[in-house]
């Protein structure tokens, strides 16, 4: 059974650094798309940060200066460093993964506003940034 599970999320002062780690399990292949969301309180679902088969990263405008996303060697992980973390990250963060992106490479992008087209998603683990 496919399954994806978040872990490293906590309560942080602003200007901390967290660690989040996704694992994928229980494909019959390495998944080869996966991704980050967040969700604050009253907000839609924003995307972070994905990666594709080929080791493409893509991380959020809002973030990039702040945030790095890198992928374990066996393809099944996928980490989120949150550094100079602000009250603004506060929210649940989602880790999201499937076999393919729909769009990879140069498009790959087009997958941080496209929630739909991942087919395995975690619990989520809190992050609570205070002032």
């Amino acid at each position: 059974q496919e399954k994806v599970v978040e872990s490293g999320g906590g309560s942080v002062q602003s200007g901390g650094s967290l660690r989040l780690s996704c694992l994928a399990s229980g494909y019959s292949r390495s998944t080869t798309c996966m991704a980050w969301f967040r969700q604050a309180p009253d907000s839609e679902r924003e995307g972070i940060a994905v990666i594709d088969y080929d080791g493409n990263v893509v991380v959020a405008d809002s973030v990039k200066d702040r945030f790095t996303a890198s992928r374990g060697d066996d393809k099944d992980s996928f980490y989120l460093q949150m550094d100079d973390v602000k009250p603004e990250d506060t929210g649940t963060y989602y880790c999201a993964a499937d076999t393919f992106c729909v769009y990879g490479g140069t498009l790959l992008a087009r997958e941080l506003t496209r929630p739909d087209d991942f087919n395995s998603w975690g619990q989520g683990t809190q992050v609570i940034v205070s002032p």
